[in-house]
């Protein structure tokens, strides 16, 4: 049985009382923090030894965005701007390609297959600074054709892509990590943060955002939102394993095991937590369950897009970056 959440751990080496757990509880992925990272040899032998504890070749994710928010730094991997600076060049979207296909390159080494990119976001006055320069352009189109080109970087590579945060972080002024946003847009307002998610439906992996929309649900964020979950299903038109964006994060209320059962209950596919405390993984998991019917179809779509990934391993790596390089340096 597989366990219908993602966990993260709590430093460079798995505890006597993690690798239980992992044998025990078996969920669906682990996800990595720059806690876990020391140098290649300590993260490959973590890599490891977490799937091995499991009993499977599990998914292991991280988020590497590139600019502030990138778990692995040099030397381990190659170096971001922000993703609003490629965004606002005129190959953007040959240099989100490049930025994947980049990170992909960075991430197999180590045995990582799961990116937590890309962002569909609009990248709006109005969105909070967290999130702000993270975003890939400021439109529904450019940041689509971004997206999806940054999703193809990383695919080529061997990594499958999130995308995220559904059905759009973009243009509200709260953090989520810290408070519950609110978005009150409705109508081709609320229509265009949905737009580049509806054209970036295909991906096979998505995360929810901490957010209330209020023209579709007043009470509650999209993550434990019934009524949101099925709009991202039937309006946007996402049929991809969905998880939940970090369980533990301030913007819900309640304790982790209550969050994790509404989010289940509205219909995300995984719960994820981020934090490694073992406690909470432990009451994460009682409420989020074995993984359902609907999500084993989901995965097995997946495991169909991850046979289309080319590792490429006689790629001319140091030729791309020099081709990276070049291009964000043009005005």
């Amino acid at each position: 049985m597989t366990t219908a959440a993602i966990f993260g751990l709590s430093g460079p080496e798995l505890t006597p009382d993690e690798r239980a757990f992992l044998r025990d509880v078996r969920p669906w992925g682990l996800i990595l923090f720059a806690r876990n990272i020391v140098d290649a040899d300590q993260l490959r032998c973590l890599v490891a030894e977490a799937r091995t504890a499991l009993g499977r070749s599990c998914p292991v994710l991280i988020d590497q965005e590139g600019g502030r928010v990138a778990r692995l730094r040099p030397p381990l991997a190659h170096p971001f701007p922000p993703a609003a600076d490629d965004a606002a060049r005129p190959a953007a979207r040959r240099l989100f390609y490049l930025r994947g296909r980049i990170i992909a390159h960075d991430l197999t080494r180590f045995g990582i297959d799961v990116d937590c990119a890309p962002l569909a976001d609009l990248g709006l006055e109005s969105t909070h600074e967290v999130l702000r320069d993270r975003c890939y352009g400021t439109d529904p189109e450019s940041v689509a054709a971004n997206a999806r080109a940054m999703a193809e970087g990383l695919a080529e590579g061997g990594v499958l892509p999130v995308l995220k945060h559904i059905p759009g972080h973009g243009g509200v002024a709260v953090d989520s990590h810290a408070a519950l946003p609110r978005q009150p847009a409705a109508g081709a307002a609320l229509a265009a943060h949905f737009a580049p998610f509806r054209d970036l439906a295909d991906l096979p992996l998505g995360m929810t955002a901490h957010v209330v929309y209020e023209a579709l649900d007043a009470a509650r964020p999209a993550t434990l939102s019934p009524r949101i979950i099925d709009h991202v299903r039937r309006g946007i038109g996402f049929d991809g394993l969905l998880m939940s964006d970090d369980i533990s994060m301030g913007a819900l209320s309640g304790d982790v095991a209550s969050r994790s059962a509404l989010a289940r209950a509205a219909g995300c596919d995984l719960v994820l937590h981020c934090n490694g405390d073992i406690g909470e993984m432990e009451r994460v998991a009682a409420a989020a369950g074995p993984l359902d019917a609907a999500a084993r179809r989901r995965e097995a779509a997946l495991a169909r897009w991850r046979a289309m990934t080319d590792d490429a391993p006689d790629i001319d790596m140091a030729a791309l970056i020099a081709e990276y390089e070049a291009l964000s340096m043009r005005p």
